[in-house]
């Protein structure tokens, strides 16, 4: 049966809360055979803050593009506020998207271009002025009313396209890696404010991205894509903390990662040694350990008698600002890496070549799928 076919017996529109997206079997095929989305089942709350997070290539942007109306889907649903969307163009749909390029029209001051889409909706010119005045305000950017998009910084040009967006009062808003051609101040100065920008209006917005500290920063929820497929969904710390297979825990933040074999319930015998862990085992598969999670000693100052206590050398140290980043080679010639807060940099430093205690506690130790 053909997507549209499907569609036509679905029914009537399903009751839902203006913004929320429901995306059912979702499938996209490119050049005949090569699956940019492969059968993806998504629910997107009403008001949420979701990041689709994800390598290039990985099928975020097409995902993105099929929500807003850009790419048909060749199998599968999308419903926004409870409606069928299949046959629902682009322009029809309660959805506004800013790009990464931001599309501004270069021979429209900032007020015409967050305007033109009232305009071209027959909005009368008095309650126009008055909605774009409201916007401006609310982004800070009223003073560049009359200042034309080519004379705008980038930043002045984000807030722009964001404005466009949002003066429509669309119930989702998308945005595809909108921030990516900032600099790094700017670009985390306005993670902030778009987040709580995004809380006061309470629209849905879903946020694309390859960056893992934007996903980490911004989101209520997180979907980690890989070849079209979705690894996983969940709140951005059992995401983080919690992650369900090696990609994911690779992508999502830095980590140490060991094939592991029972040899007992709550123990294991990995590449760096024998380990203890808190979840029981059942069979052979992989430990994953933040470095953030990795307690480093003074060798002659380590604990007695705990669990997955190694020595081992300093071998690289990294200066990281707040914190600073160490590769230790332990006893078996092994490496582990490990990052200490740099709060107490007098006391806790380590330089290459210096003797070291690394702990490893179980309950920080996860179980990851390959």
């Amino acid at each position: 049966m053909s997507a549209t076919s499907a569609q036509a017996d679905s029914g009537p529109a399903i009751s839902a809360k203006r913004g929320a997206i429901s995306i059912r079997g979702i499938t996209r095929i490119f050049a005949g055979s090569v699956a940019a989305v492969d059968h993806v089942d998504l629910e997107i709350n009403a008001g949420e803050f979701f990041t689709l997070l994800g390598p290039s290539g990985c099928g975020k942007t097409t995902l993105l593009r099929m929500i807003a109306g850009f790419e048909t889907p060749d199998k599968g649903r999308i419903l926004i506020s409870g409606k069928e969307m299949q046959d629902v163009p682009a322009h029809k749909r309660a959805v506004n998207t800013v790009f990464q390029s931001y599309a501004l029209f270069p021979h429209l001051n900032v007020q015409d271009n967050i305007g033109f889409g009232l305009r071209m909706r027959g909005m009368k010119p008095a309650d126009r002025k008055k909605r774009v005045d409201s916007i401006m305000e609310l982004l800070q950017i009223g003073q560049f009313a009359t200042r034309s998009a080519a004379q705008l910084s980038g930043g002045q040009r984000q807030r722009v396209a964001l404005a466009r967006a949002l003066v429509n009062e669309p119930d989702v808003v998308l945005l595809d890696e909108p921030l990516s051609a900032l600099d790094a101040k700017l670009r985390a100065e306005l993670q902030i404010e778009l987040l709580r920008m995004q809380k006061r209006l309470g629209m849905t917005f879903i946020f694309v991205t390859h960056d893992q500290h934007e996903a980490l920063v911004m989101s209520d929820r997180i979907g980690v894509m890989s070849r079209g497929k979705l690894e996983q969904v969940g709140p951005v710390l059992d995401v983080y903390e919690k992650p369900r297979n090696v990609f994911v825990a690779e992508f999502l933040g830095l980590s140490n990662i060991w094939p592991i074999t029972p040899t007992g319930e709550h123990s294991a015998r990995a590449p760096i040694g024998e380990i203890s862990i808190t979840a029981p085992l059942s069979g052979d598969g992989m430990a994953m350990i933040r470095p953030e999670k990795i307690w480093i000693y003074n060798d002659s100052a380590a604990p007695k008698d705990r669990p997955n206590l190694f020595f081992g050398t300093v071998r690289e140290a990294i200066y990281m600002g707040a914190s600073t980043q160490y590769r230790i080679e332990l006893a078996g010639g092994q490496s582990v890496l490990a990052i200490d807060t740099n709060n107490q940099a007098a006391e806790r430093s380590w330089r290459p070549g210096e003797p070291v205690a690394v702990e490893l506690k179980p309950e920080n130790i996860m179980l990851v799928s390959p």
